[in-house]
């Protein structure tokens, strides 16, 4: 068993280069560029909705009252009808990334710590390499990817997007994994 407070500086390095290597992912490369396509008649939808100023926040549409409700002929008719979906709005006005960067960042942080708990519970100090990059690897994954997957499972998120990310997930598990198994206690 190695202690977590041992493992603070693999830690927080896992975290930044995971941090510049996804903001790398994100906005120099093409690779999630089609995880959101337009909307078709956009202006129009926006148009359309503009005047409901739905608050921010996440919605089902239709959505039943009740599991009564839901077997009810009406709502079976509006599904049949639909639009179906699940929608995100956010708030209107300017965009600001900052916050957004800053939760990724803790995110990262809070990632690198479980994994590192995971691997430091399973492995002692002096432990090679490999064993300690095998480990995080894994423990890494199942934090940055495998929660993802549920998305498309239940809410129909588009499995492309889901498998993307997962890649990306891969992606920062190892830069963890390296991280950890670069400066682990020996």
């Amino acid at each position: 068993m190695t202690c977590i407070f041992a493992l603070w500086l693999p830690i927080l390095l896992a975290a930044i280069l995971v941090f510049i290597v996804s903001s790398a992912i994100h906005m120099a490369s093409p690779w999630h560029k089609t995880d959101y396509p337009r909307i078709p008649s956009e202006d129009r939808v926006m148009e359309l909705l503009r005047p409901l100023a739905i608050p921010p926040g996440d919605y089902m549409v239709p959505r039943a009252a009740s599991t009564e409700d839901m077997r009810s002929a009406e709502f079976k008719a509006k599904y049949a009808q639909g639009p179906v979906m699940i929608v995100t709005v956010w708030p209107s006005g300017s965009q600001s990334i900052g916050r957004s960067l800053i939760l990724w960042f803790a995110y990262c942080l809070v990632a690198g710590g479980f994994t590192a708990y995971i691997v430091g519970n399973a492995l002692p100090a002096g432990a090679t390499y490999m064993q300690v990059f095998k480990g995080a690897t894994a423990a890494g994954f199942a934090c940055y990817a495998l929660g993802l997957w549920q998305m498309s499972i239940w809410y129909r998120r588009a499995w492309s997007a889901t498998i993307k990310a997962s890649v990306d997930g891969l992606i920062y598990a190892s830069l963890t994994a390296g991280m950890l198994g670069w400066l682990w206690p020996r």
